[in-house]
């Protein structure tokens, strides 16, 4: 497998995911199946980085934020659907995931779908929301960029691996771009906690980048 989560691990973020569903759905079988998709995209050969240890470092990250969160089962969905389609190749990734997400909650009784759809919609451009939720979600997303030097690696690493379709010239210039587009940003990350927490590594990752694309 591309990830480096083992089984243990595995089973809590299914275990989390499954006491969910639960909440919504009373049909075992179905919540099951839910989670054998999720699994099953997220462990696809292609992946490198959009992966189950990706989940996992969301879901951690996650718990430092609780008490900020307005509706936790809202923001656990957006985290387990937002890259359940992942294509290199394609642009509409966030889109196609928030379809797939519909489509499996609309047969619970979950009320939060829109709100839904509308967060992992918003892991497309990464903006700034006037929903803190939302801001929550998009800064677990990027917290990668704010660790240590050699997990941004190993992080941006991966990413090449899931581009390597991309002959070196054409990644270069596309990763140029949008580091830089990161970079231009007033602050990579949107709520105080991850500021604080990770704006400045994450800065100097993605300068370190640059330097190595360049």
């Amino acid at each position: 497998m591309a990830f480096d989560v083992n089984n243990t691990r595995i089973e809590m973020i299914k275990e989390k995911f499954l006491n969910l569903m639960r909440k919504y759905s009373d049909n075992e079988k179905y919540n099951l199946e839910c989670w054998s998709e999720i699994e099953k995209q997220y462990t696809s050969k292609s992946r490198h980085y959009h992966n189950l240890e990706h989940l996992e470092n969301m879901l951690i990250e996650l718990e430092n934020v609780k008490s900020q969160i307005r509706n936790l089962d809202t923001l656990l969905f957006s985290i387990y659907y937002h890259d359940i389609v992942y294509k290199a190749t394609k642009s509409d990734n966030e889109h196609q995931s928030a379809i797939v997400f519909e489509k499996r909650i609309n047969k619970t009784s979950f009320d939060g779908i829109i709100d839904c759809i509308n967060q992992i919609e918003a892991t497309k451009e990464h903006k700034h929301s006037t929903d803190n939720d939302t801001n929550i979600l998009l800064d677990l997303d990027l917290s990668v960029l704010g660790k240590s030097t050699e997990e941004y690696l190993k992080y941006s690493k991966n990413i090449r691996k899931e581009y390597r379709v991309y002959p070196d010239f054409m990644y270069r210039k596309g990763r140029k771009k949008a580091l830089k587009n990161i970079i231009e940003l007033n602050s990579i990350f949107k709520t105080d906690y991850f500021i604080s927490k990770y704006e400045s590594q994450a800065k100097e990752n993605l300068k370190f980048e640059l330097e190595q694309l360049s």
